[in-house]
């Protein structure tokens, strides 16, 4: 149990640095709380428990066992009379009862946590960046306002050169603030920050006689000693979007809802099949029916209207193919609408599957793992990594592979979810079974004895 809490939230922990190095532009730098943080990493966590908890069972099963044969305990047990399978037996009952847990989370805990996990995300990725001036460049980042700082003083609130652009008219920049110096600070809620200016001018350009402004051109300038304006900080904090937004999302709902959705997918899918089909004979049996009651023809096809004047096929012929245009069209759409509501029921079904796959991987990596513990023979985190990630690794690759291929029609959806639990599943049990027969395939020192008269056969020979 110890081995498998700590190899789980190892697994975790990489997962979750993995997400930290795709994301960190943009989370850095937006004055985002703890608290926000941990909110974001810690539904993030739950969001990888499905990639986490199998890596973690096939990790601590060949610790286990390979512990057990490093320390000569598995030889002890076979002397006593005690055989592998007793020695598995109470881990793959704990293995059985985690499966079935792995089930409820996938169905249950793991769609709500994505959903939080994903509207949080995308909240943070619009969030605009934290106050932050920079010399020599104008800032936009406060509405109706840009800011520019020629330079900054050591203490960082001290600014010289100061120039405000004022929109909040909306009506081009007719008003300008002009300052040698002045500080910044924030009020003592945090609200807003505060701009203290010094011998500047406030240039004014009064737009508001349309007609003659272009002859006229009305402008005010004033200066001052001292000016102080205050700019609000509300467009920095965060705006949570509402969950309804991502919860009509596949990946968002539990068995029950995947299973109600895809029956209504399929039914409207098959009633847009039906109504395009009968919509399209319609038309082109109305437009059949206009052409026979067409004085100057009575039918369509060229070998027929050859005999007609050229003045008189004209307007057959554009007719024909102003028909045979909108016709072409409305069938390309349709075509392409059907495919992505056939890809979206796809990718339900592909959902739905997946809720079953985590629970099979389990036991499927248990019963790779624990013959393997018993072959190498290795505790710690050396040998058994190296296996236990080359394995993974193989299994994911199959299953994104499989899972795409079946999305786009190559593939059956039950056999692209299920590919690769079905390609590891007879390893497992060929391992299984080797280990609690005895075989002498699952002896370490056997396989180093036919290595080494292999090569020393190889020395011979040469």
């Amino acid at each position: 149990m110890g081995t498998f809490v700590f190899t789980f939230f190892v697994v975790i922990f990489v997962l979750l640095m993995q997400f930290l190095w795709v994301y960190v532009d943009d989370l850095v730098g937006k004055g985002l709380s703890f608290k926000i943080l941990g909110e974001l990493f810690f539904h993030a966590s739950i969001t990888f428990v499905p990639m986490a908890l199998p890596l973690a069972i096939l990790l601590a099963s060949i610790m286990c066992f390979g512990d057990f044969g490093e320390h000569y305990e598995l030889v002890a047990m076979k002397a006593s009379g005690i055989s592998i399978w007793k020695v598995m037996r109470p881990l793959v009952i704990f293995s059985v009862c985690l499966s079935g847990l792995a089930f409820i989370f996938s169905n249950s805990i793991n769609p709500v946590a994505t959903l939080k996990f994903k509207t949080l995300l995308m909240d943070l990725r619009r969030q605009k960046m934290a106050f932050d001036i920079k010399e020599g460049v104008f800032y936009k980042d406060i509405e109706n306002y840009v800011i520019y700082v020629d330079r900054k003083g050591e203490d960082g609130s001290t600014i010289y050169n100061v120039k405000i652009y004022d929109h909040t008219d909306r009506d081009g920049e007719n008003k300008i603030i002009v300052a040698d110096s002045g500080t910044m600070a924030l009020s003592p809620n945090q609200r807003t920050i505060i701009f203290t200016l010094y011998n500047g001018f406030n240039y004014t350009e009064d737009n508001s006689d349309k007609q003659n402004y272009r002859q006229h051109r009305p402008f005010e300038r004033m200066s001052f000693k001292e000016q102080q304006i205050k700019f609000s900080l509300e467009s920095f904090d965060l705006k949570r979007s509402s969950e309804e937004i991502f919860k009509s999302h596949q990946a968002m709902m539990n068995v029950h809802q995947l299973s109600t959705a895809v029956d209504s997918l399929e039914r409207r899918y098959d009633e847009k099949r039906e109504q395009f089909s009968q919509s399209f004979e319609q038309r082109l049996s109305n437009y059949c029916s206009k052409q026979e009651s067409n004085d100057t023809s009575t039918v369509l096809q060229w070998p027929l209207i050859a005999h007609l004047e050229a003045s008189s096929r004209a307007p057959i012929l554009s007719a024909a193919a102003g028909a045979a245009r909108n016709a072409k069209e409305n069938v390309a759409f349709n075509k392409q609408d059907q495919q992505a509501q056939d890809l979206n029921i796809k990718k339900h079904k592909k959902e739905w599957h997946k809720k079953f796959t985590l629970s099979f991987a389990c036991l499927i990596f248990f019963f790779i793992g624990a013959p393997l513990g018993t072959i190498i023979r290795k505790g710690g985190l050396g040998l058994p990594v190296v296996i236990s990630v080359l394995f993974f690794v193989i299994y994911y690759i199959v299953s994104t592979v499989a899972e795409r291929m079946a999305e786009f029609g190559d593939l059956n959806m039950f056999l692209g979810v299920w590919l690769s639990s079905l390609l590891l599943f007879p390893i497992g049990a060929f391992l299984t079974f080797k280990a609690t027969s005895d075989s002498s395939l699952l002896d370490g020192d056997s396989w180093k004895k036919a290595f080494r008269k292999l090569f020393s056969r190889k020395q011979t020979a040469s």
